[in-house]
């Protein structure tokens, strides 16, 4: 192992090396995206707690798009192809400024969806472009030393590189957010299937199964930190409103035994023993992520609504707070689900009766509020959803998963 940066080749890594982990440099660029979960979190939460709910999710699906598809995008790309030499540590330095430059956007998109007129996607844009274009400098790199996946890598570069000149020219048209927002949702659909174009049409990549598996694990784990944010939130405004008291302690449990149970949820399966084997399942995998990192960056929206609704400075009631927050859970479950039967591509009835066990947490939580219950208590059923997993694999599906994955191995 050298121990110099100087510049290296990027002729793509071995796909089965031993014990590839993330690296420090993929550590620090997750950071940077803490910031900008924070940003689409707050500003959902301002709207929803107006009740402007169209408006808070337009802007939460664009924004998390922007966010979550290039985190994407560079961590296949790394997983591939870092080798760790000065122009990918730089690259990856650019991409980070794109992220904080999209976050700064953020609060620009809602407040213009929120008036409008037009979507005013400027700075978002220009971060998300900004991002792109290092992605873009690292796939030309790759297909200049990687002469047998060059067609592979030149097809990411006219992907990415169409997508972002449509991207800027919705910078410069000024639409009204309507047609701004059916513009976005033909660049999305094009940028999706620019991955599998063109490692279905010229060949795949050599990432790595396991590696891609604990980068999809590591961005979970620094999502959650919105749930613990927006539960932070909540005591707060509990204590402020009546001091310590047993309100607060059950917002506090609730909040924390939340996430710690929907932590549980996603790392009941070995994903990487499964793509190792069956590697093209790595695209409905990878992609129904998207959905599963919203739900929790909405989840955090969902208790800060809860903490504004305890402090009487929303324009919601309880059920209201109490919905925002378990809507998200009930979607985290259903992709988690869907994600592990996609996965294994095998059904089991006992999964499915976990999942209604869960989805029954969440419709209770909702009646017990509507009924008069503390937001504490509601959350305390919240929290027994993604519970209610985790005991029934830990004493009875953990065989069905045993089984499911053994057969997986075996197809």
């Amino acid at each position: 192992m050298s121990l110099s940066h100087h510049l290296g080749r990027m002729t793509g890594r071995d796909p089965n090396e031993a014990h590839r982990a993330a690296t420090p440099l993929e550590l620090l660029f997750d950071l940077t995206f803490v910031v900008a979960f924070s940003q689409i979190s707050s500003q959902t939460a301002h709207l929803l707690e107006l009740g402007h709910v169209s408006s808070a999710l337009i802007g939460f699906a664009f924004a998390t798009f922007a966010v979550t598809w290039a985190w994407i995008n560079y961590s296949w790309l790394a997983s591939a192809y870092d080798n760790d030499d000065v122009f990918f540590r730089l690259s990856t330095l650019v991409v980070m400024i794109g992220v904080l430059i999209v976050a700064l956007g953020v609060p620009d998109v809602f407040h213009s969806i929120e008036e409008g007129h037009y979507l005013d996607n400027t700075v978002m844009v220009a971060g998300y472009v900004v991002m792109r274009i290092a992605t873009i400098a690292l796939w030309v790199r790759a297909a200049l030393h990687d002469e047998a996946r060059r067609k592979t890598c030149i097809a990411y570069i006219v992907n990415v590189s169409i997508a972002q000149v449509g991207w800027i020219a919705l910078i410069f048209l000024n639409m009204p957010v309507g047609i701004t927002m059916a513009c976005a949702v033909t660049l999305i659909l094009f940028e999706l299937a620019g991955p599998l174009f063109a490692e279905k049409r010229f060949g795949p990549t050599p990432w790595h199964p396991h590696h891609i598996a604990e980068r999809y694990g590591l961005l979970v784990i620094i999502t959650l930190g919105e749930v613990i944010l927006g539960t932070i939130l909540a005591i707060s405004a509990v204590v402020q409103a009546a001091g310590w008291s047993l309100e607060a302690g059950l917002v506090a449990f609730g909040g924390t035994a939340l996430a710690f149970g929907m932590w549980w949820n996603y790392f009941v399966l070995p994903f990487g023993e499964v793509l190792e084997r069956h590697r093209w399942r790595g695209f409905p995998w990878g992609y129904l992520h998207l959905f599963v990192f919203g739900a929790l960056i909405a989840v955090g929206a969902g208790l800060h609504v809860a903490a504004n609704v305890i402090a009487h400075v929303a324009h919601v009631d309880a059920t209201f707070a109490v919905l925002s927050i378990a809507i998200p859970v009930l979607v985290y479950e259903t992709f988690l689900f869907g994600i592990y039967a996609l996965t294994v591509m095998q059904f089991d009835p006992f999964h499915l009766w976990l999942y209604l066990g869960s989805v029954a947490a969440l419709v209770a939580s909702v009646i017990a509020v509507s009924l008069g219950a503390s937001l504490g208590v509601a959350l305390l059923f919240i929290a027994c959803a993604p519970a209610i997993v985790v005991v029934g694999y830990e004493t009875v599906g953990w065989r069905h998963g045993a089984a499911m994955l053994e057969r997986a191995r075996e197809t």
